[in-house]
């Protein structure tokens, strides 16, 4: 895995100031909070004020993400000087900082900053922190590798992309961002292989959190949409097939996704834009210290089309029940 600047985008010194002004007065907005309505409204505006480059970056990223599904921006602001790291599982951002602005702009002109009632209580800007005692866990807290998946994979209305902005990179500079688009890996499928993923033949447990794992998941297909350009949904610590031609397929994905892997180093001021229908994601390992100088990402999840999931937004709010 190596690191690659073809899905990159970085901002001038001028249009990091211009951003970072933008940011700071949206966390001025009464009343300061990031899951207020009337303070996302404000964000939902203020997004247009963003650099023109960088709008019409996003744009095209929303329109195609190309063969890699990934858009990487570099040199936008964060804060002058960071707090310690949070060291508490279900770690959230309520208070509207410039770096929670920040994220929150950016999503705001993909599409619309959603969160699920179940998940880090439906916060909208959430905090990827490693926790003490948790590091073995599959999970956003963990610090052994993270396998590759399709954020919420088991849900329906999983989100269409995934934003990562990074306020502090991990001591040894070796937590790895890890990208594999199905893109690149489908051209490396044979078609009977292909056929058997795209049948409703595997099913992706649904976490405790989530009210799961009492109830069966319903069967999903691996691959959908177009079978030459297919959206995939895929969680290799979650997913699990129905049958041995099943397993063999997933095995064959697999090994496809491995060979078209590659990972980011991120760095403060850096901000990954996954497109979660094409491309899985993961991490490396790396070793934390618990000394407020871990590695922090704050993550918002995006809908492209918020009408589709009207029936589970009270009052059409921004989370999902």
């Amino acid at each position: 895995m190596t690191e690659d600047h073809e899905f990159t985008f970085t901002l001038t010194e001028a249009e990091r100031e211009q951003a970072g002004a933008v940011a700071g007065a949206l966390a001025e907005v009464e009343p300061r909070l990031v899951d207020d309505q009337s303070w996302l409204d404000a964000c939902r505006g203020m997004s247009e004020e963003l650099p023109e480059r960088l709008r019409r970056r996003l744009r095209a990223f929303r329109h195609d993400p190309r063969a890699d599904g990934m858009l990487l921006v570099r040199n936008l602001p964060t804060a002058p000087a960071l707090v310690p790291t949070p060291t508490v599982q279900e770690s959230v951002e309520r208070a509207a900082t410039p770096a929670a602005g920040t994220i929150a702009l950016v999503s705001s002109q993909l599409g619309e900053v959603i969160a699920y009632r179940d998940e880090k209580s439906g916060a909208l800007v959430q905090n990827v922190v490693p926790v003490a005692g948790r590091e073995e866990q599959q999970s956003n807290a963990g610090s052994v590798p993270l396998e590759l998946h399709v954020e919420n994979a088991f849900h329906p209305y999983r989100p269409d992309m995934v934003a990562l902005l990074c306020l502090r990179p991990d001591h040894d500079g070796g937590a790895g961002l890890r990208v594999a688009s199905v893109r690149r890996a489908v051209a490396l499928l044979p078609h009977d292989v292909r056929k058997v993923l795209g049948e409703e033949r595997f099913r992706t447990e649904v976490p405790p959190s989530f009210g799961g794992p009492g109830g069966q998941a319903p069967p999903h297909p691996v691959l959908y949409g177009d079978f030459d350009d297919p959206d995939v949904r895929v969680d290799f610590h979650a997913t699990h097939p129905e049958d041995e031609q099943a397993a063999e397929a997933m095995t064959v994905l697999r090994a496809a996704l491995d060979t078209v892997t590659r990972a980011v180093y991120l760095r403060p001021g850096d901000l990954a834009i996954v497109d979660n229908r094409v491309t899985l994601h993961g991490r490396t390992h790396f070793t934390p210290r618990y000394d407020g100088e871990d590695r922090w990402l704050h993550r918002t999840f995006i809908h492209l089309d918020h009408r589709k999931s009207r029936a589970l937004r009270a009052d059409n709010g921004q989370v999902l029940s």
